[in-house]
């Protein structure tokens, strides 16, 4: 046999061996969430980004294909901005949140449901008949009151915010039992039918305690939550949930919702929550299927310790 048939036959070989060596060492992870439902928060930069669109579609049909049940909650921050000011709409906000008049609200509820939304799905959907749409209006997913927020200590009315008081998850069960992926907007129903906007965040909590998710994950424009910023960039690899209330106080406002999301979750059952950055590729499945994992993990705090 000839140098050059040689080189042919054994060259690529290493790569198709480290291929098997990655896909094997995920082997532990597959069984440990195979069924499972991971609800994913998605945002920020991973969102506008084409390139990291394309790449976190991908990572969810990969997640559907191994045999987890993903969910997505996502928001539209940077769309509804865009919109509002194309419609002449002031955007203001208060304490952190969206002042939401009615005029917004029909902006918001356009963008989350009819832009942002379809964009999603129709991503997944080039790798099969998986995602489908639903608002938190659909099937009474989430039921709201108004919200308000707190300035020097007093209450001021945002407008139409809404809390989330219940959640239906009988519908998103089906949609999962019948190999669906569900793609939630942010926006709910209040008994008396006014419609309010909700922090993405929050309600991906709210979805992952109702379908007592494995995972929360929290996809964000940071590595995860910083131990000392601004002093430091170095990312808290684990904390528990009695550490994180203790830090909640002075984080930076942008970070509060996201890890009162992973608060609110653990506390309400789900196993862990995780905060990462979604401008890596991948990120999700660096996190769920390697020993390492990347950004930031609350886990519950010790029995007996549990404030």
């Amino acid at each position: 046999m000839s140098d050059v048939a040689t080189e042919t036959r054994t060259g690529p070989r290493g790569e198709p061996q480290r291929r098997a060596e990655t896909l094997i060492r995920a082997l532990p992870w597959l069984e440990r969430f195979h069924g499972a439902t991971i609800v994913i928060k998605y945002g920020g930069h991973a969102m506008s980004d084409e390139a990291l669109r394309h790449s976190f579609a991908e990572d969810v049909v990969f997640l559907r294909y191994a045999g987890l049940r993903p969910v997505v909650v996502h928001g539209g921050g940077p769309q509804i901005d865009s919109a509002l000011a194309r419609n002449g709409i002031d955007s203001t906000f208060t304490a952190g949140l969206r002042v939401t008049t009615p005029e917004a609200m029909e902006v918001v509820r356009m963008v989350l449901t009819g832009q942002v939304q379809r964009d999603v799905v129709g991503l997944i959907n080039r790798h099969g008949p998986f995602a489908l749409g639903m608002s938190g209006e659909d099937a009474n997913l989430f039921t709201a009151e108004r919200k308000r927020a707190l300035v020097d200590g007093e209450p001021v009315d945002i407008g139409q915010v809404g809390e989330i008081v219940e959640v239906q998850v009988g519908a998103l069960r089906a949609l999962l039992d019948d190999g669906r992926i569900p793609v939630i907007s942010s926006i709910a129903r209040g008994d008396d039918g006014e419609v309010f906007n909700v922090n993405a965040d929050t309600a991906a909590a709210a979805v992952a305690v109702a379908l007592d998710a494995a995972k929360l994950v929290v996809l964000t424009d940071v590595e995860g939550l910083y131990a000392d910023w601004p002093n430091s960039d170095d990312v808290i690899d684990s904390l528990t949930t009695d550490e994180l209330a203790a830090l909640l106080p002075g984080l930076s406002a942008g970070m509060v919702p996201k890890m009162e999301a992973c608060l609110t979750a653990v506390r309400g059952g789900v196993p862990r929550a995780h905060v990462l950055d979604g401008r890596v590729p991948h990120a999700l499945l660096l996190e769920i299927f390697t020993d390492e994992g990347i950004g930031t993990m609350v886990l519950p705090a010790p029995q007996g310790m549990a404030s």
